[in-house]
């Protein structure tokens, strides 16, 4: 068994932006230029995972891979682990989790990350990118990573961990972005454990992983794409999309 699979956890009922992965950038379903990001990446087949017949819909009218799922989830790889298990049979040895509010992530990014998975030497890889002033470096909306040393381009390392406020000024901290990569044996191993304390605290998914004992390496990325969460991130998306057309 050799194969990936990119799986996009989606749904609408996104409380600070409603109806989300709907939203028009260019006349185009946020959630279907993350499934062309996706595709463009050539690394394995591409699912968008969600419980909304809606978003069904608009994936499979472009000509896309959607998957109906359970409505209640409490993670979005809790919902990437439903496909992973029912629709494909858990035959995949490479899964990675896309998270569908990143509309211009680089398709290339995405590639990198897989490359890096193939060689096996963690159970959980994901990226991140420079933290570009002091506002976002106290913005409890970016998540942030901490490594023992300078992130450098195309270059993995250990995460050490990840918070939304107060870095520790002994550790580097870069901006997370949200794509995680996992071997097919970290993905169960993961959904079996319970919610870590400090999960629940920093409503942070990874560090369950992290609180018990799983290897998170990290990739830098010279450019980090836009989580649209608000109406705010949705005028900038557009803006910087328009731009790049």
């Amino acid at each position: 068994m050799n194969k990936i699979v990119i799986i996009i956890p989606t749904r609408l009922n996104a409380q600070r932006l409603p109806n989300k992965p709907l939203k028009l950038i260019n006349n185009k379903e946020m959630i279907l230029h993350v499934y062309e990001a996706a595709e463009k990446s050539n690394t394995g087949e591409v699912y968008v995972a969600t419980p909304d017949k809606k978003i069904i819909d608009v994936v499979k009218k472009f000509g896309g891979n959607a998957i109906l799922t359970e409505e209640k989830h409490q993670t979005g790889t809790d919902r990437v682990f439903e496909v992973f298990k029912k629709d494909l049979n858990k035959n995949a040895n490479i899964i990675v989790n896309l998270q569908g509010d990143m509309p211009n992530i680089l398709p290339e990014n995405i590639k990198n990350l897989v490359g890096y998975m193939k060689e096996g030497k963690c159970e959980i890889g994901t990226l991140a990118s420079k933290i570009s002033s002091s506002s976002e470096l106290k913005d409890e909306n970016v998540v942030k990573v901490l490594v023992k040393e300078n992130l450098k381009s195309k270059v993995f390392t250990k995460a050490l961990d990840f918070v939304r406020i107060n870095p520790l000024k002994e550790l580097q901290a870069f901006h997370h972005i949200g794509i995680y990569a996992f071997t097919n044996k970290a993905l169960m191993r993961y959904v079996d454990m319970k919610r870590s304390k400090l999960e629940i605290e920093r409503n942070l998914e990874q560090l369950r992983a992290m609180e018990n004992g799983m290897s998170i390496h990290v990739g830098y990325v010279d450019t980090a794409p836009l989580s649209v969460d608000t109406e705010k991130d949705l005028i900038e998306i557009r803006k910087i999309m328009k731009t790049n057309e």
